[in-house]
């Protein structure tokens, strides 16, 4: 009699990550973003990193980590594991361009910011960063990653990048026209912004990455950096409007103190602040709400048809209604 076969293996526990950048205190746009990534998580059993992203070196405030662990917990916000913290080894990342650049996919660029702004045909919408025109780029040769004070940047060809968006819907960039080769690592001596979470995502085994909609254009970039490296399929993406000011502005310090310290400072209660939140992810939370009473509202099934399509607006109205419950 053959053997029964072997039991089949559950598939992998998706994972997401909570990746805050210590570059100043929350503020009410970034927490709503976090609440959605967290009870996502929570209602469909996702394993939750925490991940801080402080590779911005010149503008990360002192203090300003631990100040950000402790928000979220004040918010009710946990993990399964971390926190993480990218500049403690910077291995992973040098070990990534030393791929890049044996395989010819990324190359030293000394060329300063107005030499390239005066052979691009406009900034990038949205970040304003000024495109690299392909005309700027050297012959590219495999060789050795070296780091002596020099940019270097990956080989971005012609062709479009789709992905399919849990909440945006299908998405089609083309990373060539809008930005061309990008930054993957900084004459500081430090991997981008791109290439750290890249890196990141792949040996953490992030599956799913929730974040604001002014990043989509990231995600293009991203796919690429993934099949540069060979790190098999990227993480399947989430982005959600943002909140913005009255300026019609993404949410920033020219709209008022909007940090969530500066809340609790007056005595706002977390669950005040998260009704906020949760009345601009489209349920109605009364005057106060827990965050683990959140996790049944916000869900992969409910998100579609619960989350607001536009982006949210803080309305001076919002910060007296959050004042009142103080």
């Amino acid at each position: 009699m053959a053997p029964d076969p072997p039991p089949s293996r559950p598939p992998a526990c998706p994972v997401t990550r909570l990746a805050p950048s210590p570059t100043g205190a929350l503020h009410l746009g970034n927490a709503r973003t976090f609440l959605v990534n967290w009870c996502l998580a929570r209602s469909a059993g996702w394993r939750v990193i925490l991940r801080i992203e402080d590779l911005d070196t010149p503008r990360i405030k002192p203090g300003a980590i631990d100040a950000t662990i402790d928000t979220l917990r004040w918010l009710g916000l946990d993990w399964d594991e971390g926190p993480t913290i990218q500049s403690d080894d910077l291995g992973p990342y040098r070990d990534a361009m030393r791929r890049l650049a044996a395989e010819a996919r990324a190359y030293p660029c000394a060329l300063t910011r107005s030499e390239i702004g005066s052979a691009a045909s406009a900034p990038n919408e949205g970040d304003h960063e000024t495109r690299f025109d392909p005309s700027l780029r050297p012959p590219v040769r495999s060789g050795l990653f070296t780091n002596e004070g020099t940019n270097w940047r990956l080989v971005v060809e012609r062709g479009q990048i789709g992905f399919a968006d849990r909440f945006a819907g299908d998405i089609s960039l083309d990373i060539h026209h809008s930005v061309g080769d990008f930054l993957v690592w900084t004459k500081r001596g430090c991997p981008s912004y791109q290439l750290a979470v890249v890196v990141d995502d792949a040996r953490q085994g992030v599956t799913e990455v929730v974040r604001g909609g002014d990043l989509i254009d990231s995600a293009g970039r991203q796919t690429l950096l993934y099949r540069a490296l060979g790190l098999g399929v990227p993480p399947r993406y989430t982005h959600l409007p943002l909140v913005r000011g009255g300026d019609g502005k993404r949410l920033a310090k020219r709209h008022g103190d909007t940090r969530i310290d500066h809340y609790r400072s007056r005595g706002v209660p977390p669950e005040r602040v998260l009704a906020l939140l949760a009345r601009w992810c489209g349920v109605a939370a009364g005057g106060s709400v827990s965050s683990r009473e959140l996790v049944d509202a916000i869900s992969p099934g409910t998100m579609t048809h619960t989350l607001p399509r536009e982006d949210i607006t803080f309305r001076t109205e919002d910060d007296r209604w959050l004042l009142d419950g103080a």
